[in-house]
Formats: C-alpha cells, structure tokens, sequence
C-alpha cells in the first residue's frame, strides 16, 4: 500500500516542521507549503488524501483556500478532507468552519497525539 499524502500548508517553519516529522515517522507522505496559493498550484500538480491548513497564512488564508479548493472542477480533488489548524478557532463558529468546506479543525498550540489521530481518520 503506497503512503497517504498529506498536504500542510503553515506559514512558521517550527510548527510545518514538526507536523512534517511526526506524520512522516507514522508513514504518511509530506508536501509542505507556506500559503493558500501554494496549495492551489500544488493541487494543479496532483491529488493529496488530506490537507491539514493553518487558518491565518499570508497571501491566501485558509478560510479563502478552502472555499477555492471546494470550487475545484476536479470533483475528487473538491472532497479533499481538510483540517484546519487555528490559534484563535474561537473567532470562528463550527458553522463558519462547515460554510468554508472545513472538515474538522485542530487548535493551536497543537496536540500532536490528536493530530495523528485526525489525520488517520480522515486518511483511513
């Protein structure tokens, strides 16, 4: 079975790094990117099982992002899961969440356990 692959679009290096380390140690294939339009010309380029996207990125947030990528005329790159990793979830409700095609998101600072496990539901 080939590895699943992860999209990370984070704009610090320290936490794209670490999420980099821990999901290559669990298997999974790693593309990291620093903003939203870095992860639309890597979606031209080919598919991903998960996109794991911080919310506040220079030149294209994650809110925007996801709403592009679910334009998508690509249905099976439109569906990708997408977890959104925020510092500050609490200015946004669940529904502003669900409104922008977000699948689930992972607070920040963030809890690595956690993040393996979403990644694994969402990859299974």
């Amino acid at each position: 079975m080939s590895a699943k692959k992860v999209l990370v679009a984070e704009d610090s290096s320290v936490i794209q790094n670490l999420t980099k380390k821990i999901l290559q140690f669990q298997n999974y294939e790693i593309t990291a990117v620093k903003n939203g339009k870095e992860v639309m010309k890597e979606l031209e380029k080919g598919t991903f099982d998960i996109i794991l996207m911080d919310i506040n990125m220079p030149q294209m947030d994650g809110m925007t992002c996801a709403q592009e990528i679910r334009k998508l005329s690509d249905s099976a790159k439109a569906a990708i899961p997408i977890v959104a990793i925020t510092g500050n979830a609490k200015n946004y409700s669940d529904d502003d969440f669900k409104s922008a095609g977000i699948n689930a998101y992972l607070q920040k600072p963030l809890d690595f356990d956690r993040l393996v496990e979403v990644v694994k539901e969402y990859t299974a």
